[in-house]
């Protein structure tokens, strides 16, 4: 039984023991819940907020991050960005390599890529 009554912002719901004896609806007992609305937005903005991107949290630290800033503020970010999507690719591709020369599978082989990106946030190179 999934009667309910509404009356403007308050809604009564048949409580759980009454729809579980199956008694008539004139012997049941409801449970008032009120129900509250959000207040309507005047704005057209879009309700979420816009995405946030993951930062690296040893950003500005390490060995090689004076290094990698310098060059990235030489080059232009985003020409630095492929240039680092490219170097990750390769780096990538020499782990896999690696992994079938040994004989590893591919979740020791996912652990070793995971393992080098830590490596390279701590030492600086994606500051």
């Amino acid at each position: 039984m999934a009667a309910s009554v509404s009356f403007s912002r308050v809604r009564a719901l048949p409580t759980w023991s009454s729809s579980v004896s199956g008694s008539g609806d004139d012997h049941q007992s409801y449970s008032v819940v009120a129900m509250s609305e959000r207040p309507r937005r005047s704005s057209a903005r879009p309700l979420r907020s816009p995405a946030q991107m993951m930062g690296n949290v040893n950003a500005g630290k390490g060995l090689f991050a004076p290094l990698v800033v310098v060059a990235r503020n030489i080059i232009g970010r985003k020409r630095f960005n492929q240039l680092r999507g490219k170097a990750i690719a390769l780096h990538s591709q020499v782990i896999t390599e690696f992994c079938k020369t040994i004989g590893a599978d591919s979740k020791q082989r996912q652990g070793l890529i995971r393992l080098a990106k830590k490596n390279g946030e701590k030492l600086g190179f994606l500051a």
